[in-house]
């Protein structure tokens, strides 16, 4: 049957609210309410429209165009939460850089995208420049308060259909490069009333926004938060002493803590005996913290702790509706699944499995990402069927819960970083001493895993201190191995089809030294 029903332009521009729109009317509504604080600076909602006003006209002078990306490689600023929202309000595409990422990577991720302009702060100023063709720039501090100070504010935001890309995010590449994803102002919209919905965030809870800018977590909370009228709080990185204090004067929503942080910070708290103020929420990745360390933290700050599992194509969903109690040390990590999206186990011909057999997690729903950029390949294989595989393998309880199994793709998460393989071999294999690689994770009890590669040599000449020096000058220092184990060729473990069996040499870690 055809739907003959059409309301009309005016009727669909009545539902097509974006980031800019609905942080402006808070703007318009409480101009004085305080917007951005990095503990030096403060900057209320009046002032933020007034500045992204001429940065947007800013970005326009400068020949950005609707749907031309601007790059931004800097550390935690006020500035970055600043081009987000100019950006929105003239329909530009933010791509958000990874400073932790090595010369290569970092022009890979730049070439993809092709900003028209980039802006840097001072402190990887350096590091932009000495990647070849990375275009215009403009430093954050002085010659951006200057742009901002010769920019006639623009007086009006463009419309934009909410499918128009927002951001771009960068993730792990199974091929051995980041992909780009691309989030639309649809998806922010609706990741942030997702996340308010199942966690009872409240509009004028503060965000901490620690983590870096360029991550889904910092990046989307921050944004979530000024579209709901809250405050949020700008630090540099996991600086305890400044945590610490924010948790004392503020009530928070959801502080997010990453692996490998929980038990210091605990420690660091117990010693200080810190008083909260207030928090709804705390942590991530429960799957990668001791569960001792939960119960710890969680009695520190009187907050239960976020048992998720989502990503950053994805959001918080599809796993996002379960809290692990204060003080409780988990002894299962099931999950509960979203109300706001459908999920699927599909087996490798994409049926549907039943209950208690592992199959691979499929979702659709409002929290979805746009696909890669520049990866239509990519997103016919990932897309198929019309919802996203998500790479991981699930099992469905009888009760519904899902607990995780395995990856389908092979990943390594460290830290709160998503770490393929390939990223790693393909910087090992660029040595002509190498005839053969494989990077495997393995458990560590502070960064819940970490990546460890067995080589085998060409050259019986190669020695570790080769390759390591090689991977630091590659990859950023998160992916670098922490052990290099060499064996012989015909050592490593293959299938039918000769594929190296990874988990065959996870086996062997506890044999090595």
């Amino acid at each position: 049957m055809t739907l003959t029903f059409d309301p009309g332009p005016g009727v669909r521009r009545s539902a097509q609210s974006t980031v800019a729109g609905l942080f402006l009317e808070h703007a318009r509504r409480r101009p004085e309410a305080l917007a951005l604080d990095d503990g030096r600076t403060r900057r209320s909602y009046g002032e933020m429209a007034e500045r992204t006003a001429r940065l947007a006209a800013l970005l326009v002078g400068r020949g950005v165009g609707i749907g031309d990306r601007v790059a931004i490689l800097s550390e935690n600023r006020l500035e970055f939460l600043e081009l987000y929202l100019a950006a929105a309000r003239m329909g530009a595409i933010v791509a958000c850089q990874n400073w932790r990422l090595a010369a290569p990577e970092l022009r890979h991720c730049l070439e993809l995208v092709e900003p028209v302009l980039t802006f840097v702060s001072p402190r990887y100023a350096d590091a932009l420049a000495a990647v070849p063709g990375a275009g215009e720039s403009i430093v954050l501090g002085a010659a951006y308060e200057q742009g901002l100070a010769d920019a006639t504010p623009l007086t009006t935001i463009v419309e934009l259909d909410p499918e128009h890309p927002f951001i771009i995010l960068y993730t792990s590449g199974t091929t051995g490069l980041p992909k780009g994803a691309v989030i639309s102002h649809r998806a922010e919209i609706a990741r942030n009333m997702s996340l308010r919905a199942e966690f009872a965030i409240q509009p004028t809870d503060t965000f901490v926004a620690w983590s870096p800018l360029y991550h889904m977590g910092a990046a989307e909370f921050s944004l979530g938060t000024l579209m709901a009228g809250g405050k949020v709080m700008v630090v540099d990185g996991f600086d305890q002493a400044h945590l610490a204090q924010i948790i004392a004067d503020e009530e928070l929503g959801w502080l997010l803590l990453m692996p490998g942080m929980v038990g210091d910070f605990a420690s660091y708290l117990e010693a200080r005996k810190v008083t909260v103020k207030g928090m709804r929420v705390c942590g991530v990745m429960a799957d990668l913290v001791p569960p001792v360390d939960i119960a710890r933290i969680t009695t520190l700050l009187g907050a239960p702790y976020a048992n998720t599992f989502g990503a950053t194509e994805t959001g918080c969903p599809p796993c996002s509706s379960d809290l692990i109690p204060i003080g409780v040390v988990p002894e299962s990590l099931s999950k509960s699944q979203s109300p706001f999206c459908e999920v699927r186990l599909v087996d490798s011909e994409d049926n549907e499995v039943a209950d208690g057999q592992p199959g691979e997690l499929c979702m659709r729903g409002p929290t979805n990402f746009s696909g890669y950029w520049q990866a239509d390949e990519t997103n016919s294989v990932e897309f198929r069927g019309g919802w996203f595989h998500m790479g991981d393998v699930f099992v469905r309880n009888p009760d519904g819960s899902l607990d995780f199994v395995d990856r389908v793709k092979y990943l390594i998460k460290s830290g709160g970083e998503n770490i393929y393989p390939a990223e790693i071999e393909r910087v090992i294999l660029d040595d002509p001493r190498v005839a053969d690689a494989a990077v495997v994770r393995r458990h560590d009890s502070k960064w819940g895993e970490v990546p460890v590669a067995f080589v085998a040599r060409r050259d019986a000449g190669l020695q570790a201190d080769d390759l390591y020096k090689s991977c630091r000058a590659g990859l950023a220092g998160y992916k670098q191995p922490k052990d290099i184990f060499f064996i012989d060729v015909d050592d490593f473990p293959r299938s039918a089809s000769g594929k190296i069996q990874r988990h065959e040499l996870e086996k062997r870690l506890g044999d090595q030294t």
